[in-house]
């Protein structure tokens, strides 16, 4: 079976569906609440295994009942959680989400434990068989260019996908078989606005200016646009009814990491994501709604 190595964070989501977003100093009276488990890593790690990888997933969560239920979790998803840590002084990490009516979100992170998962966390062996090491940002940056590192050193491919953005140093670039922006983390590290199919391109040329082997823009309901040395690619996403858009870009990389570690090509992979990711925004909350590989595999399948 495909092998993905997953490093990040993992989250409790706490979720208010709204009629609309609040502006600053504004209070908006909500509808529903419920908890959801979320965090990108954990989204990712989850989305990866449903998809059809063996997810093995290295994370921080605190010592209390919204870690163990996260560690349970993952286990029933048959994720490897050998290298997850429980951490005796943090608590685990939670999110608030606003959701509106259009499915547009608001999110507020307490990372927790999150913010501990320190480079010595990261070992050797869990890297075994691994085709592809997925990373995100919302872990300390220091972790992840350890993690880089020893990718780079055990041959396993890296996709990042650099969310939250933040400034990466200029070593890391080089190591990334893969990297995977939204349009406004891409503005983040271009200084080019995403906003035309001319200004994509540009930017995602920039991308890879930078060192990065392979980029991936997700543009949203616009599809994705990818950029190697050889080729560019508009890929155009699938038709959705938004409910909630959380955790779609989460599931679109866990499937693409999924993919690829099952050697297939960037095209093929990223239009398998696309259509996790279409499925995703259809259903509430970020874990629950990802997707599994027969629902994604239905709907490629049932293209004209």
């Amino acid at each position: 079976m495909a092998s993905v190595l997953v490093i990040g964070s993992s989250n409790t989501d706490l979720v208010i569906r709204t009629n609309k977003l609040p502006a600053p100093g504004e209070t908006v009276l909500g509808g529903a609440f419920f908890t959801a488990a979320g965090g990108k890593g954990a989204n990712q790690a989850v989305a990866a295994a449903r998809a059809g990888a063996q997810v093995t997933f290295v994370a921080r969560l605190g010592d209390d009942d919204f870690g163990a239920q996260a560690l349970s979790a993952f286990q029933r998803e048959g994720i490897d959680t050998r290298w997850i840590v429980s951490d005796p002084d943090l608590p685990s990490g939670v999110a608030f989400i606003l959701v509106d009516e259009r499915g547009e979100n608001s999110i507020a992170v307490a990372s927790g434990a999150n913010a501990a998962l320190s480079p010595d966390q990261i070992q050797d062996r869990a890297y075994q068989n691994a085709e592809i090491c997925l990373l995100q940002l919302e872990i300390p940056l220091e972790t992840v260019v350890q993690a880089a590192d020893l990718s780079t050193k055990n041959e396993t491919r890296i996709v990042l996908n650099p969310a939250p953005a933040a400034d990466l140093p200029e070593e890391i670039w080089p190591h990334l078989f893969l990297i995977t922006p939204n349009q406004t983390e891409t503005e983040h590290f271009t200084g080019i606005p995403p906003n035309s199919p001319k200004n994509i391109a540009k930017a995602a040329d920039k991308l890879l200016q930078k060192g990065a082997q392979n980029a991936i823009i997700t543009l949203g309901a616009q599809g994705a646009f990818l950029a190697t040395p050889d080729q560019t690619l508009h890929i155009p996403a699938f038709k959705a009814t938004p409910i909630d858009t959380t955790g779609a870009g989460d599931a679109f990389n866990g499937a693409l990491a999924c993919a690829l570690s099952e050697n297939q090509s960037l095209e093929t992979a990223i239009r398998f994501a696309c259509a996790a990711g279409a499925l995703t925004v259809g259903k509430a909350g970020a874990q629950p709604a990802i997707p599994t590989r027969d629902q994604i595999d239905a709907l490629l399948a049932n293209l004209p």
